[in-house]
């Protein structure tokens, strides 16, 4: 074997040994193996790359979370992604406090479900606002009632319909807000040793400041957890925005609104005139009943038209159009 030395081996090691030519312990420290620690009660099934691309997916939701939660609450509403990290479920759940605002989201098609931790003071700003008030917290926490509940239902129900469009270039998600949950003590949806990625974010209604916590379980994404990494995660980002980068602008941009308006005529008259002007008065336009009027959309003259009516309402009837180069 390799392994085994000849009897001109040993007694060269032999003499190298008696003369001070080799040391002992310089042999032990080249033969010496790096050793890892590894937990086995706590196994780390999230890589950093998997909490990297988790924290990419997350700032997405954030920056839709802050787009749309001001139209809600007419408030304005910051999202900053602090971190992403890996825990056991039960040191995530043996620090939630009473009372606390817990929303289990249904993770279809993906098995299991996710916890979404919403401080408190949060919650009483939102209700505060829904309700016509100025988005103040409560100085003292207590529990939710049921109708505050059913208000920060319709809230968390926005926030887990938004989780859709981040998660896409991982899985098409159906998620659906089962139940919330106020008592820590009914937090047990999963087992206590199951890894669980926990991903933070601070979130600014006005003036009032307070954390989320997104606990997503192992076993929950198992299924997609070669997508999370942040190679697959870019590739599919850019290949998605070639294809249809110029599709979504072109569809945005036919679906907004512009000013249209056309123009009668002009007029000069004093302020005397325009002072005194009665019922029945006319002002003399630089225009003839037959000239076609200018149209402008926005402050650019774009077109010619007729003037006319449709129905009960007044019209015009484009006759040409104005390039760019005229």
């Amino acid at each position: 074997m390799g392994d085994t030395l000849s009897q001109e081996e040993i007694d060269s090691l032999l003499s190298a040994l008696s003369t001070g030519e080799l040391n002992p312990d310089e042999l032990d420290e080249t033969d010496k193996k790096s050793v890892t620690n590894y937990n086995f009660a706590r196994p780390s099934k999230f890589s950093k790359d998997h909490l990297r691309t988790l924290e990419i997916i997350f700032e997405n939701y954030g920056r839709l979370l802050s787009t749309n939660l001001p139209g809600l609450l007419r408030k304005t509403v910051q999202v900053e992604v602090m971190n992403a990290e890996a825990n056991v479920y039960s040191e995530f759940s043996n620090a939630l406090s009473n009372p606390v605002l817990l929303g289990v989201v249904d993770f279809a098609p993906l098995e299991g479900s996710v916890v979404v931790e919403v401080a408190t003071n949060l919650g009483f700003a939102m209700v505060d606002r829904l309700l016509g008030g100025g988005g103040e917290p409560l100085e003292r926490s207590r529990e939710f009632t049921e109708i505050e509940l059913i208000i920060l239902e319709r809230v968390l129900e926005v926030c887990t319909n938004l989780l859709v469009e981040p998660w896409a270039s991982v899985v098409e998600l159906e998620p659906r807000l089962e139940r919330i949950e106020t008592n820590s003590q009914f937090a047990q949806f999963i087992s206590p040793t199951e890894m669980t990625a926990i991903v933070t974010m601070n979130i600014r209604i006005g003036e009032v400041e307070g954390l989320m916590n997104v606990c997503i379980p192992y076993s929950c994404v198992e299924t997609v957890i070669d997508k999370l990494n942040t190679k697959y995660w870019y590739s599919t980002i850019k290949a998605k925005d070639d294809d249809s980068y110029t599709e979504v602008m072109e569809s945005l941009i036919n679906h907004a609104k512009i000013p249209v308006r056309a123009m009668l005529g002009r007029s000069r008259i004093s302020v005397n005139d325009f002072m005194n002007i009665q019922i029945g008065d006319v002002i003399k336009l630089d225009t003839k009943v037959d000239d076609e009027l200018e149209v402008y959309t926005g402050n650019i003259k774009k077109f010619y038209a007729l003037p006319g009516a449709t129905s009960d309402s007044y019209a015009i009837r484009v006759t040409s159009v104005i390039r760019e180069e005229q």
